[in-house]
């Protein structure tokens, strides 16, 4: 399996559609993609949280959808409105474009979001003062934040994972159909996911929108995958911060 799927001329989600494809053309039947939303805007006169995808952004996603394979689709969400538009963009477009059946309503899970954050004032100063995001979490992985403002980084990590594992494990919505379940997310949470589960490092990669990472099981192993080629084994060692 090609494990590197940036092309030059790539738009926001090209890569991760590509590297979706790949793995389902590989002979595997069910899929978790964990990938960050469309593109968004950057108010600064409401709270981060609630800036909404820009109309590029919502015309990324549904193009997104159209690149998606010709699976089943389930959609789960950070409760952040810009995630849960791109996923239900992209599920709708697939859906106008006759691909397989889907479940139209994406469901909000608090794991997709930055749950994470114990407490979020100080995350916030704690990224101004770092001089941005990879800066953060790097200096979460070494140690440098307090536990009383972010939970250890690799049981983030973990959490995360058991319940994109959970999603690949439970009952498909038809059965002996192929599925994917798309899962969207933040730009913290693809760095905190690459860097914890050894994929890149925050200094390596930037998260771009729609970037992804994908669970999936072949030859009765499990792997996750990126886009800019970094795959691991989902082993007993990854998932030890689970409880």
């Amino acid at each position: 399996m090609n494990n590197h799927y940036n092309q030059p001329d790539d738009t926001f989600g090209d890569a991760t559609a590509r590297m979706t494809r790949a793995v389902f053309s590989e002979g595997v039947d069910r899929a978790v993609l964990l990938m960050r939303h469309s593109a968004r805007e950057y108010r600064r006169d409401i709270h981060d949280l609630e800036n909404p995808l820009t109309e590029e952004g919502r015309a990324l996603a549904a193009r997104f959808g159209t690149q998606l394979p010709d699976v089943n689709l389930r959609g789960y969400s950070s409760p952040v409105k810009r995630c849960t538009d791109t996923g239900t963009l992209a599920i709708g477009a697939s859906s106008a474009a006759g691909r397989g059946g889907v479940v139209s309503r994406v469901r909000d899970v608090e794991a997709f979001g930055v749950f994470y954050a114990l407490d979020q004032i100080r995350m916030w100063k704690g990224l101004r003062d770092a001089g941005g995001l990879a800066n953060y979490v790097g200096g979460w992985f070494a140690g440098d934040v307090s536990q009383a403002a972010m939970m250890n980084p690799h049981r983030a990590v973990a959490m995360v994972l058991e319940v994109m594992l959970d999603k690949l494990r439970a009952p498909a919505t038809e059965a002996g159909q192929r599925q994917l379940d798309l899962c969207v997310t933040h730009d913290m949470t693809i760095f905190t996911m690459r860097h914890g589960a050894g994929l890149e490092t925050v200094d390596a990669e930037d998260v771009k929108f729609m970037d992804g990472l994908i669970l999936f099981e072949k030859d009765a192993k499990v792997y996750f995958a990126s886009q800019h080629g970094g795959m691991v084994e989902v082993d007993d060692a990854l998932m030890a911060h689970s409880r």
